[in-house]
């Protein structure tokens, strides 16, 4: 046989309150029963809490598009048609890597030739060493082969350049972010044949109210969200903080770094950041939705004997959801976060346990 759950207290009272009303009336005379006193009676159901330790951070929100601080063009330093191509957009290269090779055959017969001349000068430089130094060759025709020789060693290095550059290579490390050229394709003297995007670490310059300036310093962390994944944070650092104010805008730029080695985030997306400029260790945090505001006061209702009193609280910094108590609480008191539209002091309440996450972000 199964048991029977016990008849909460509280609605005993309220029905014994309700039945002596009813007797003490006439025929007739219950419908002018004290409401209010049923009301009173009546426990209230709330949500609660209680004050707990963590650190907290005082934040500045900005928003700014996130770019890329090492994003170069690769162009051909040399006319010439290409013959390969060795990467595609997307992948990963290294600074010095070949990405594609041009038409350099004509290049290469004007590096051997300026190398076969080369050598030429050499062996009558050397040859004509030993003469001079007998005598038999005057110094200015010595000179004029050591400066022939000279001429000819600009001319091979110079041959040996070009040929080098009839294969294009990466100027910095990153990732291909596009190929302009095509197999076949002549490019000009100029032209740009890849882009190179570094994109393990981005950047982005939040544009701050000057009012703000004393609250920003070099090495103050940030989060940044995204649109694309809107329920993940990115790490980020304020790496500068621009000493002069844009007197069009009237403010000054700090630059962000975010640490993008997953690769997650891409150059032109747009960031919300979330800069964090002061923090405190430890504080007395409580749920903001458990604040009340009136008249110029911040309060909380504060359960005592199952009954609310309503209690004046020193707020400091707010942030996620989260409210900083610098006084008027303790770690051990019961506070209302749900249910305070029906309250006030002396209200008897039905206290539950709130799932504070939801609360607090």
């Amino acid at each position: 046989m199964k048991s029977l759950n016990p008849i909460p207290a509280a609605l005993i009272a309220v029905t014994l309150a309700s039945s002596a009303l009813i007797s003490g009336c006439g025929v007739g005379e219950a419908s002018v029963a004290d409401g209010d006193v049923i009301t009173a009676a009546t426990p209230v159901p709330v949500e609660t809490a209680t004050p707990f330790r963590s650190d907290i951070y005082a934040t500045y929100v900005a928003s700014a598009s996130i770019a890329s601080d090492s994003d170069a063009p690769v162009i051909a330093r040399i006319a010439g048609e290409v013959v390969d191509l060795l990467v595609e957009e997307g992948d990963r290269v290294k600074v010095g890597q070949l990405l594609a090779r041009l038409d350099g055959e004509r290049l290469r017969l004007e590096m051997l030739a300026a190398k076969a001349n080369l050598e030429r000068a050499k062996k009558d430089y050397k040859r004509n060493t030993g003469l001079h130094a007998l005598g038999l060759v005057s110094t200015s025709q010595y000179d004029g082969l050591k400066f022939d020789l000279a001429s000819l060693q600009a001319t091979y290095n110079l041959a040996r350049l070009n040929y080098d550059y009839s294969n294009i290579r990466a100027t910095i490390s990153g990732v291909v972010s596009s190929r302009d050229v095509k197999a076949g394709e002549s490019l000009a003297v100029g032209q740009v044949a890849f882009r190179i995007t570094e994109t393990r670490e981005l950047i982005a310059y939040l544009q701050i109210p000057q009012a703000e300036l004393a609250k920003f310093d070099a090495g103050n962390e940030a989060t940044v969200k995204v649109a694309s994944m809107p329920n993940d944070d990115f790490a980020a650092t304020i790496v500068r903080i621009s000493p002069t104010i844009d007197t069009r805008s009237g403010t000054f730029r700090a630059t962000a770094v975010i640490d993008n080695k997953d690769g997650n985030l891409a150059p032109g997306m747009f960031g919300r950041f979330t800069v964090a400029y002061e923090k405190h260790s430890n504080a007395l945090v409580i749920p903001a939705n458990a604040l009340l505001d009136e008249d110029e006061e911040t309060t909380v209702y504060v359960i005592e004997d199952d009954e609310v009193v309503r209690r004046l609280v020193e707020v400091g910094i707010e942030d996620n959801g989260r409210v900083e108590i610098l006084a008027g609480l303790l770690e051990d008191d019961q506070i209302v976060v749900v249910g305070h539209s029906g309250l006030r002091d002396g209200s008897k309440v039905l206290a539950s346990i709130s799932d504070l996450d939801r609360f607090t972000g």
